[in-house]
């Protein structure tokens, strides 16, 4: 089976004149395969948000390569960019930062399809659609992001990046803002969007339990390099090294 999502050997330098360069992402490799759930966990500054922006293309590689669905979209720019996009699609860590505050929710979930030149009786119920699948009524469709609570915009932010009919979602760390509660209502919601959909998730997190709850296959970054992966009970069961151990540690803390 062709991986869905493949990445190859990519590095990531920032760069800036009278500062030593960085590297935030030092030649990592893995496939996500069709269906598959893959998690990244690292703590804060190990390079898991910069990863997912490399493969939106929001930053670009400084060496590496980045297929998805047998396409090479490593330097994907104009139409070819926005072809990426019907494909693969983004939920951020802070739910707001998907909309435009002046703008309802509806508005910004139909946007792709208003680019596709879709009329807006066939919008208006796209959008009604995507949201009761996300668990919301479609009344929604008419609130601005600051009349709904924390939960409520992810969901919404969840059927924005759904409703193009994309093969892949990453989700950079797109519970964490959220109080324990919502957060798992969110995992079963996304859960079952995955199960109903056959969707590829690229999941992001710090948390290690969140992880075994929901991925197939997890990867340990630090530092950029990705230094453990197999099962979320292989890693938990057998972590090799020190930094390892402090994630597996702070799941049963």
């Amino acid at each position: 089976m062709e991986a869905i999502l493949e990445v190859r050997d990519i590095t990531k330098v920032f760069s800036q004149p009278g500062r030593p360069a960085f590297t935030a992402v030092d030649h990592v490799s893995f496939r996500l395969m069709p269906g598959e759930i893959l998690g990244i966990v690292g703590e804060s500054g190990s390079g898991k948000s910069t990863i997912a922006q490399l493969i939106t293309r929001l930053l670009d590689v400084t060496e590496g390569e980045i297929i998805i669905d047998g396409e090479d979209v490593t330097h994907a720019r104009g139409k070819t960019l926005r072809k990426v996009y019907d494909k693969l699609q983004m939920v951020f860590q802070t739910p707001t930062g998907s909309f435009d505050p002046r703008r309802t929710l509806g508005d910004g979930i139909g946007e792709s399809l208003r680019n596709r030149g879709m009329s807006k009786a066939d919008i208006r119920s796209r959008v009604a659609e995507m949201l009761q699948q996300c668990g919301l009524s479609p009344e929604f469709s008419d609130r601005y992001p600051h009349e709904v609570s924390g939960g409520q915009c992810q969901r919404a932010a969840i059927a924005r990046a759904l409703i193009g009919g994309p093969k892949v979602l990453i989700l950079d760390e797109a519970t964490s803002a959220l109080d324990v509660t919502v957060q798992q209502q969110i995992m079963e919601l996304l859960t079952g969007l995955q199960k109903n959909r056959g969707l590829s998730y690229l999941f992001i997190c710090h948390n290690l339990a969140l992880v075994q709850m929901l991925c197939d296959r997890v990867l340990i970054l630090y530092d950029g390099k990705i230094v453990k992966q197999g099962t979320p009970d292989e890693v938990i069961m057998t972590p090799q090294s020190e930094y390892t151990r402090r994630l597996v540690e702070a799941v049963f803390e």
